[in-house]
């Protein structure tokens, strides 16, 4: 499953919480909203009654996700036959685009979003899309569905938008982490690190004895960009660090050119040194191939990934996961960032509200819940569903959920590309054509742009 970082640094974003860039599209939600009932009705007739019809569901795509929604998919068509699914998933880069597009057109009925409210400190005009969309009554309100109460409160708690519940969470994802494989690690003599120097002799260890560290996928950009949130990871350790840390660079209070945020870039610099040679040409989706052949000891991914991982690499060897340290304080480096993952809401304009709301009932239930939970890799939502035995070997740097960066940080629609992120990761070489300091100096400027 893609992260929360991949989707919206393509747009896989996945989720940056960049507002609507024009009034054209504002004004396309408004017409959505204008054509629905705006308090959750179907326009193709009350809910209730046997499911039937067709029910349109689009997701963003990947492939350990996408075969777990087929799974369930086919469990529900088999109890309720008289319904047949049109199942859509949609590559990360377009997806923002089609479902902007298919809600306007009203051509979908259960889809991704991720409704989220701004701080204070940042203005109204760069709320995002889904918020806005939460706004103009484009979700069904989910609130008092029986089924919501299958799912983890807290949980619920941290996804809900102006004291509402909007979408159905699929389950939780870490992905400021890499794999490795044990066996290389044992054949070099090597130990999970805790710090950056370790780390550093780590990868120093590795490239003299001929072997590429690190395996990037930089073709599609955004997977290089995870370097970037581990590096964030250990300088602003905390979920407080980084909400300080964005506030910060809100109020023109902290810049991008300092010399702690310089050094989020010079550690993503010095990751890229470590990759495999050409990374910037590599497709994430021929990472774990490479990683199965023992093209490099380790890869920069997202638990939601461990299913395709693990059917790369099959019996070939013993792989791990561990934080990846860019502090030099352990414990800074002790948990691991992650989000919750892909949610689910409603159309409000949906022509059929019974069979939508039926399947996301269906998906709730803990014996259909859980088969998706194995399928897709991601950690569980619910109470009382077992984890994977990759996710219980990592519980050591996930008992305490600390939201990854991308997840708190709210990019100004007015700023120039450079400062997304706001670190501009994709502009260092090879991936851009800057050094560091130009790479800092680019997002301050594109940052302040912006006011």
């Amino acid at each position: 499953m893609v992260g929360n970082f991949a989707r919206t640094a393509e747009g896989r974003a996945r989720r940056s919480r960049i507002g609507l860039a024009t009034a054209a599209a504002a004004g396309a939600l408004a017409l959505v909203a204008g054509c629905s009932s705006g308090t959750g009705g179907s326009s193709g007739g009350a809910s209730g009654g046997a499911p039937s019809g067709t029910l349109r569901i689009a997701v963003s795509s990947a492939d350990a996700s996408d075969a777990a929604f087929r799974a369930v998919n086919a469990a529900f068509e088999k109890k309720y036959p008289n319904v047949t699914i049109q199942f859509s998933a949609i590559p990360n880069n377009s997806y923002q685009a089609a479902k902007s597009s298919r809600l306007t057109a009203g051509t979908v009925d259960i889809m991704v979003a991720d409704p989220m409210q701004v701080p204070s400190y940042v203005p109204k005009s760069d709320e995002a899309n889904d918020a806005l969309s939460a706004d103009y009554g484009l979700f069904l309100d989910l609130t008092n569905e029986p089924f919501m109460k299958n799912f983890t409160p807290s949980l619920l708690k941290s996804i809900a938008y102006n004291g509402k519940q909007y979408t159905v969470p699929t389950g939780v994802s870490y992905y400021t982490g890499v794999y490795y494989n044990e066996d290389m690690f044992r054949k070099y003599g090597l130990t999970v690190p805790t710090t950056w120097d370790q780390f550093v002799a780590l990868n120093t260890k590795l490239k003299a004895a001929g072997v590429a560290p690190l395996g990037i996928g930089g073709k599609d950009s955004w997977p290089a960009g995870l370097t970037m949130l581990a590096a964030v990871q250990g300088q602003y350790p905390t979920t407080a660090d980084k909400d300080q840390l964005a506030e910060g660079l809100w109020k023109k209070q902290v810049s991008l050119t300092d010399p702690a945020n310089v050094k989020v870039l010079q550690q993503v610099k010095q990751m890229y040194s470590w990759a495999q040679p050409n990374f910037s040409g590599v497709a994430y989706a021929d990472v774990p191939a490479g990683f199965a052949a023992g093209q490099f000891a380790m890869t920069p991914d997202g638990t939601w990934d461990t299913p395709t991982i693990a059917a790369a690499v099959g019996s070939k060897f013993q792989f791990g996961y561990f934080p990846i340290p860019t502090s030099e304080n352990a414990a800074d480096n002790a948990n691991l960032g992650g989000k919750v993952d892909l949610s689910l809401a409603v159309a409000a304009s949906t022509k059929n509200k019974t069979a939508a709301l039926a399947y996301l009932s269906f998906f709730s239930q803990p014996q259909n819940y859980e088969t998706y939970v194995k399928l897709s890799g991601t950690a569980p939502a619910e109470p009382n569903i077992p984890a994977s035995p990759f996710l219980k070997a990592i519980s050591q740097y996930t008992g305490t959920f600390t939201p990854a960066w991308d997840t708190i940080w709210i990019a100004n629609s007015k700023s120039g590309a450079a400062a997304s992120f706001p670190f501009n990761y994709a502009g260092i070489a090879p991936l851009g054509s800057e050094n560091v300091t130009a790479a800092a100096q680019a997002s301050e400027k594109d940052w302040l742009a912006g006011f």
